[in-house]
């Protein structure tokens, strides 16, 4: 659904996208991470057609992103944090303008989604909380039965229940109708519940990409107990992450775990003092801020 390929942005010294090469599958909910400023929302901005990429190209669509126009649009569905929405409006007056843009609208799905997501439809949207905005943008991008739906940081600044509401609704839908969804978000305990792919990138590059599945699989936060006194090597091994030690224990995660018995072995050869150690599986989130961390190191 999205093909970039050695996407480049700067933006005066600052360059943004640095080589960027991703694929994005069809019919996937794909979760688009990674640090203040690796440049996600520049990616996104680009693939949209709202920036011009410096250097390489993205196919959206099976199409260059350069020449997007009304046609391929309504075929996106595009919802961001920062999109404006005419305020003045009503609910059912922002739908009614919406409706002839759109060749493909749904009436029927449109009461349904209305029904759904519990939007009064006589209420000004000025007068909307923030969490019903953002319900209402996501409508609205929704009815018109797109191929690719992106959210650009969609939860920000909703409060629980909302966020909830919102990602259960957006699940059943993508399900039910076989969407593919490109998500980035800061609140990764929510991608966690959407995503079938992760991608990260970090300084402009994409550092990491695969199956939600797969990653949690490879990933443990380990504890190490040692003898007193006894301070753990200095030289772990690389794919031993974010490794500390608090009086006896050591904690560090490990990024390519296989099973219990590899690990045990590792840990024979690398901490023969070692007297006891436990493993735990990591969420989602614990992986992101262990990564973020590596990346952090990496770049000093």
């Amino acid at each position: 659904m999205i093909t970039i390929t050695d996407l480049h942005k700067r933006f005066r010294k600052t360059e943004a996208v640095a080589g960027l090469s991703l694929v994005v599958p069809e019919g996937q909910v794909t979760a688009f991470l990674g640090p203040n400023g690796a440049g996600k929302s520049t990616t996104i901005k680009c693939l949209l057609n709202l920036h011009r990429p410096d250097k390489g190209t993205i196919e959206v669509l099976g199409g260059d992103s350069r020449k997007l126009g009304p046609a391929q649009f309504t075929q996106i569905g595009y919802v961001s944090e920062n999109m404006e929405l005419p305020l003045w409006m009503t609910v059912k007056q922002f739908f009614d303008y919406c409706r002839p843009l759109y060749p493909n609208w749904d009436a029927g799905f449109e009461k349904q989604l209305m029904m759904q997501f519990d939007l009064p439809t006589g209420a000004k949207l000025k007068d909307l909380s923030r969490g019903m905005r953002m319900k209402a943008a996501l409508l609205s991008s929704l009815v018109y039965r797109p191929k690719l739906v992106v959210l650009d940081e969609p939860f920000s600044g909703l409060d629980p229940l909302v966020r909830d509401e919102f990602i259960r609704g957006l699940l059943e839908l993508t399900e039910q109708e076989g969407w593919t969804v490109f998500v980035s978000s800061h609140d990764i305990e929510e991608v966690q519940r959407l995503a079938d792919r992760v991608a990260i990138i970090n300084r402009g590059k994409l550092a990491l990409d695969e199956t939600s599945d797969s990653l949690q699989a490879r990933f443990r936060a380990i504890e190490v107990v040692l003898p007193d006194e006894v301070k753990a090597p200095m030289n772990l091994p690389s794919d031993w992450l974010d490794a500390e030690q608090a009086g006896r224990t050591l904690r560090f995660t490990a990024s390519r775990f296989a099973n219990e018995e590899a690990l045990a072995a590792a840990l024979r050869g690398t901490i023969p003092t070692a007297t006891h150690h436990e493993v735990r599986a990591m969420s989602l989130r614990e992986i992101f801020v262990a990564l973020a961390r590596a990346y952090r190191l990496e770049g000093k």
